[in-house]
């Protein structure tokens, strides 16, 4: 980074580390709003991704609003500066007492199901407006576990219910402002979108006063070298061009929204982690890290390649194969079968595409902290979350006389 060296970062905030790169986020997030000029298009940022709230605030710092799916990630929204206005909550599923939570504070609530729709009517009727959340069934995702539209999907409301919803709308005239679909994660191909706008387009035919349409999210984000991501100017120019057409059918100017999460943030974070030891095996070299599935989960969860790179021996050649693993007991194998340069114990690695999904899914898990993390910006580097201590772990724990 420009005025520090990850080394640096690492040493005066020690490791496990997670480290964002604001400016990463940023590019990020200007690279969609050109790619969708044409249009009139909001960024809704799908912020279970990372919540750090100082992530957060720099999202609504670069213009951008914020999606949640829980009442405590709308709490963090409010605290990070958001107002109600600029939140919207995505439930899955949820408790009606979450629903009415949201409301209470004045955020716009998607819905999901129909029974939810329907107490959402009895309490409600059309004094406020509602997001209606389908499932397209249509099939997107780099990986089962993250692909939400098919027709075996929990997610959303299915598009042949749509009688059903249509009888709820009436019976309690709910204010329908927004329709909302997605479609899963790892969307490489734009036609994919295109695709269930299709479905969002002649859905919308049957609401007269829509004002939003959401996308959701789900851009592929390349993981290593030559891996491919979603094209967003092609898509731009695709979903635009769609999306404008049926503007002027319905006959007036909607908003386009998008939910990028990963999309965002993933590219931005890296995890730094300390080699504890280099264990030679009949089988190939082990590289035992501080670090494991308690504080990145996805390669064991979704079998993610995340690139990993040796910064202590950054202008050495790349000449040994690698296994690296974690420190939990448990498997934890974070990469396999990679070549870097000769590594000792002690040696900083580097872990790519950590900003999304790594410490918003991390644990306790077998009673270790979680890390620090860093925000990086404009030249700055600032600490924005402490390493966890021993008193983090035990202070809702309560140690009973037996």
């Amino acid at each position: 980074m420009e005025n520090i060296t990850l080394l640096e970062l690492a040493e005066n905030y020690g490791t496990p580390l997670y480290v964002y790169d604001g400016d990463v986020i940023a590019a990020k997030v200007e690279r969609l709003r050109a790619a969708f000029k044409e249009v009139n298009m909001k960024i809704k940022y799908a912020c279970k991704a990372n919540t750090n709230i100082s992530v957060l605030a720099l999202m609504k710092k670069l213009g951008v609003d914020i999606d949640v799916v829980s009442p405590q990630e709308m709490k963090l929204a409010l605290s990070a500066g958001f107002s109600p206005e600029q939140i919207t909550f995505t439930s899955s599923g949820v408790g009606f007492d979450e629903i009415e939570a949201c409301v209470n504070e004045g955020v716009l609530v998607n819905i999901d199901n129909l029974s939810t729709l329907e107490k959402f009517g009895q309490k409600y009727g059309s004094s406020l407006p509602v997001f209606i959340r389908i499932r397209p069934n249509v099939a997107g995702g780099g990986n089962e576990k993250i692909s939400t539209g098919h027709g075996n999907s929990k997610f959303g409301i299915p598009i042949e219910q749509k009688g059903e919803i249509l009888k709820l709308v009436n019976k309690y005239q709910l204010r329908i402002v927004g329709l909302h679909q997605h479609t899963g994660s790892d969307i490489k191909d734009g036609s994919t979108f295109v695709q269930a706008a299709e479905v969002m387009f002649e859905l919308a035919k049957d609401f007269d006063n829509l004002q939003y349409l959401d996308f959701g999210g789900g851009f592929k984000v390349p993981y290593k070298e030559g891996d491919v991501e979603t094209d967003m100017e092609d898509l731009g120019v695709q979903l635009s061009a769609r999306f404008k057409a049926f503007c002027a059918s319905y006959g007036r100017e909607l908003e386009l929204w998008f939910e990028p999460g990963k999309y965002l943030v993933s590219e931005s974070g890296l995890l730094l982690a300390s080699v504890n030891v280099v264990k030679n095996n009949p089988n190939g070299t082990l590289l035992g890290l501080n670090t494991g599935l308690n504080h990145l989960i996805r390669p064991m969860m979704y079998d993610a390649y995340h690139g990993v790179y040796n910064i202590s021996k950054a202008k050495e050649e790349a000449s040994k194969r690698y296994n690296i693993v974690g420190y939990m007991c448990e498997t934890d194998d974070i990469a396999k079968d990679r070549t870097l340069p000769e590594t000792e114990e002690g040696d900083i690695m580097a872990i790519k595409n950590a900003g999304a999904y790594g410490f918003t899914m991390a644990s306790n898990y077998n009673s270790r902290f979680r890390p620090a993390e860093v925000l990086y910006y404009q030249g700055k580097s600032h600490l924005v979350r402490k390493r966890e201590t021993m008193e983090d772990i035990l202070k809702n724990q309560i140690l009973i006389k037996l």
